[in-house]
């Protein structure tokens, strides 16, 4: 966890005690308050949450999710990092069917409990690293589920969002006239479009929430994201290759965390893998593109290929193979004027969209359960390896 997000932490934990002292009583809710103006869709939003799992990330004293487990029957589990907001909570809120309430870090609660169907947060994402949270994130919902959440985007003295993913320091004030200083993330719609693309979501809608006084420039944005059922691919290129760049290796590496992809310069998440040079083999290909690509060193004899796919891109045929490799040194980590980075390792269950095509055909031939969408190719089977277990790196 950052510094800023440990001061944010701090910051939140006086907060709790404060109102704790206070003995501060808020109204019961009859509805989802999105806005500064308790405007927006409301309840409407999540529509039949009867049965699901939703996850309310920083819920503070649990009014919200407390409502949505009386009102909606849904099981809510409600988190806050700060343990005087969840004490005030549970006081509050002892015995609400279907409604947890967990003092805990969102980042690890999400790594350590089972997907939902909603995840929601009113106020609370912007406190929290992107880089560490949307990962998490993805990954914890089911496909198909939904994330909504408000984020500030303008406060009350007219300073608006950042370009950059960086935080600032915002004052938040108490009730008795203190002050704390919290550090936020406040980003410009398409820079919050951009992280959650990166990391595998969509967006669906943006709701603009200005504050009701005309004095408040304050203003928040309403993001309604969703976790792709399927994966998406796009296309190659209709530019022709050189002449021995029609023939290809995308590989395969399925370790314990996940499968490894890196993302391209133009958008794409693609397999280490690359063209054959003259005189190599597939499998010396697949060794060489792994080390050249991402810093991770194998053995020939540890490359299974799976078999090759026959494809027309505009007026040229290209061939490409699909290999597993199930061995390998080192961590992944950027190379130099590689045009492939930011390599991870993305369970099964949660991969981005937009793969490469030629990496969405090769997933798909390699494990058919994979929902993932791309143009068809033609298929020929090499060999049958074993798929079911990860691949071990080296020592």
């Amino acid at each position: 966890m950052e510094d800023t997000e440990q001061q944010n932490l701090l910051a939140w934990r006086t907060y709790g005690e404060h109102h704790l002292r206070r003995g501060t009583q808020l109204p019961e809710l009859d509805r989802i308050s999105w806005g500064p103006a308790a405007d927006g869709p409301g309840d409407g939003l999540f529509g039949d949450l009867g049965g699901l799992r939703v996850l309310d990330i920083g819920c503070g004293p649990g009014r919200h999710a407390a409502h949505l487990a009386r009102t909606h029957g849904a099981r809510v589990d409600g988190i806050d990092a700060s343990a005087s907001q969840i004490e005030r909570a549970r006081a509050r809120y002892p015995d609400v069917p279907g409604l947890r309430l967990v003092h805990t870090d969102a980042v690890e609660h999400l790594g350590t409990n089972a997907p939902y169907d909603v995840i929601y947060s009113l106020s609370t994402l912007h406190f929290l690293d992107p880089h560490r949270l949307l990962p998490a994130l993805a990954t914890s919902l089911k496909p198909g589920g939904r994330l909504c959440f408000t984020v500030l985007h303008t406060n009350s003295a007219g300073d608006g969002p950042s370009s950059t993913v960086a935080s600032r320091p915002e004052i938040l004030r108490l009730a008795d006239g203190g002050d704390l200083t919290v550090h936020m993330w406040v980003l410009a719609p398409e820079v919050w479009e951009e992280l959650l693309m990166r990391y595998g979501l969509r967006v669906r809608d943006v709701t603009v929430l200005d504050a009701p006084e005309r004095d408040n420039r304050a203003s928040y944005r309403l993001f309604q994201v969703q976790r792709p059922a399927r994966i998406s691919s796009r296309p190659r290129t209709t530019k022709p290759p050189v002449p021995q760049a029609a023939v290809g290796v995308g590989t395969v590496l399925l370790g314990p965390q996940g499968l490894l992809l890196g993302r391209h310069r133009l958008g794409t998440w693609e397999l280490p893998g690359g063209t054959v040079e003259p005189g190599e083999s597939l499998r010396e290909t697949a060794v060489r593109e792994l080390a050249e690509e991402t810093g991770l060193h194998a053995d020939p004899d540890d490359v299974r290929l799976l078999g090759m796919f026959l494809d027309r891109v505009g007026d040229v045929v290209r061939i490409t193979f699909g290999a597993l490799v199930t061995r390998w040194r080192g961590e992944p980590a950027d190379q130099p004027e590689e045009s492939v980075g930011g390599w991870r390792w993305w369970p099964l269950d949660a991969l981005p969209p937009d793969l490469f095509e030629c990496s969405a055909q090769i997933l798909t031939a390699w494990r058919p359960d994979l929902p993932i969408d791309h143009a068809p190719a033609h298929f020929t089977p090499l060999t049958d390896p074993d798929t079911t277990a990860p691949g071990r790196p080296g020592t």
